[in-house]
């Protein structure tokens, strides 16, 4: 992040402009907007600067500008178009630590004015750091024509209601759920239809209905782009108070989370410490219990070996409400992004998904039933135990010519592709990371023509080959 958004309080801060014409007005007139006392230090100035000092809206200082004129100042903007006062104003104002921005030169910029959406107190920045203001400024065109006009109306209601519900709901949960069900609901519709008295009276009415309950959000994150999320999915993470994830939520995901939210990292790996799922049980059911909204996010979906169900029992015990929301599972996200169909008229009539934790000892699956051609063979988590996979089902009547990918990050920005065939797949998974899919079938052939997150995957040897599915990173 190259800047702090930040918003500053200018009413009555002493802020200095520096230049008369056309831009340095425009900067002018938006520091008078905040109540700021604004100086505008230029030899010349435009009919609008020499009009807003003589109704006393502005000081107005006829000459050239001198450091001097820093002195007490709260932020300075350059306007001019001389480059070399432009620079006398940045070097001065870093020297005496005062806020400077100089319009159109970003370098000489300790602070920047972002592209703005007025909905006052209803406030939006959108700043590209100063890399792109044509961009920004599109942003911002979107986002008017989508953000209503009574958002500001909304907002100035909300604030005058605060103390009251303060003493009609006394806990901050209470409160927020309050105001989600208000901008939600009724209250937002009289606001956009202009009745304020009977807004108020909805926000007088509401404060008779909100349920102080906690409740758990059972949560499919998808395989790892953000962009798979479901819309509910989304909403439910912005309104939770306490976040338990996984290790296979990508960190893109996590972003999306409220910002305040409580986030507790309950994920199991291989070889590291990690909490017990009777931890995780009593930890939905202890934070559900003192009122708050929980959100179990899980990788991929949650009913698919992912032990949702076995956490619900747990909540239904207790008498938990709970939600459920599916997301993308590993075996149609990552297969997709890799230009592998599961099923194809030509090559697979069917597909089944099986988890590779296994245990050699007590192995209870039907390797015959598995092993079957013509047929897409989906594993999840089997890269521990590939050995052992592929020697079964080869003992079983697959085809060691049969081909095999490993989707690796699959969906993610460093998304990687090995593929070769079933009698190479234990020298395929070696030094493959977690998390991983193993592919099993004809359909694996097709990544190459279908290819199309990325150009390249890397073969058993761990060459390169065009034109399948690359690291993006």
């Amino acid at each position: 992040m190259d800047y702090l958004p930040i918003f500053a309080k200018l009413e009555g801060r002493p802020c200095l402009v520096v230049g008369g014409g056309e831009v340095a007005w425009r900067k002018t007139r938006m520091l008078m907007k905040t109540g700021a006392a604004v100086t505008v230090v230029s030899p010349d100035a435009d009919h609008e600067v020499v009009e807003a000092a003589k109704r006393g809206e502005l000081v107005w200082v006829q000459e050239g500008f001198s450091p001097e004129h820093l002195k007490s100042k709260f932020l300075v903007i350059a306007a001019t178009d001389n480059p070399l006062v432009n620079e006398l104003v940045s070097q001065a104002a870093n020297a005496r630590n005062i806020l400077a921005n100089v319009v159109d030169d970003t370098p000489k910029c300790s602070f920047i004015v972002p592209s703005i959406v007025d909905r006052s107190p209803i406030v939006i920045a959108i700043s590209s750091a100063g890399k792109s203001p044509v961009l920004a400024r599109l942003l911002r065109e979107k986002l008017e024509t989508l953000i209503p006009s009574h958002v500001g109306r909304m907002a100035k209601l909300a604030g005058e209601f605060r103390d009251t519900l303060k003493k009609k709901v006394t806990t901050l949960n209470g409160r927020r759920k309050f105001w989600e069900m208000a901008f939600d609901g009724r209250f937002s519709s009289l606001v956009a239809a202009g009745d304020e008295d009977g807004a108020k009276a909805e926000l007088e009415k509401l404060t008779t209905g909100v349920s102080l309950q906690g409740e758990v959000a059972l949560i499919g994150a998808g395989p790892g782009d953000p962009g798979l999320l479901t819309l509910r999915a989304l909403q439910l993470m912005q309104q939770a108070d306490v976040v338990l994830y996984d290790y296979l939520v990508s960190d893109e995901i996590m972003e999306l989370c409220r910002r305040d939210a409580e986030l507790i990292c309950v994920g199991k790996r291989a070889s590291y410490h990690s909490v017990s799922q009777e931890e995780t049980n009593d930890m939905l059911v202890k934070y559900a219990q003192k009122g708050h909204r929980v959100v179990r996010l899980k990788g991929g979906d949650p009913f698919m070996f992912g032990r949702g169900g076995e956490e619900l029992q747990v909540l239904q015990e207790a008498g938990v409400p709970f939600q459920v929301v599916p997301g993308i599972t590993a075996a149609a996200g990552a297969t997709a992004y890799a230009g592998i169909p599961l099923t194809h008229r030509d090559h697979a009539q069917t597909a089944m998904f099986i988890t590779g934790h296994l245990k050699k000892e007590d192995d209870s699956f039907r390797w015959s039933t598995l092993a079957r051609g013509r047929q897409t063979l989906v594993i999840y988590m089997g890269l521990m135990k590939s050995a052992h996979i592929q020697e079964q089902l080869i003992q079983h009547g697959r085809d060691p010519q049969t081909p095999v990918a490993i989707i690796e990050n699959g969906t993610r920005t460093n998304q990687k592709i090995y593929t070769g065939t079933l009698g190479e797949l234990s020298t395929l998974a070696e030094g493959v990371g977690s998390p991983a899919l193993i592919v099993v079938g004809e359909v694996v052939q097709l990544a190459d023509q279908l290819n199309w997150f990325g150009k390249q995957s890397f073969n058993t040897a761990g060459d390169i080959h065009a034109p399948a599915v690359v690291n993006l990173g």
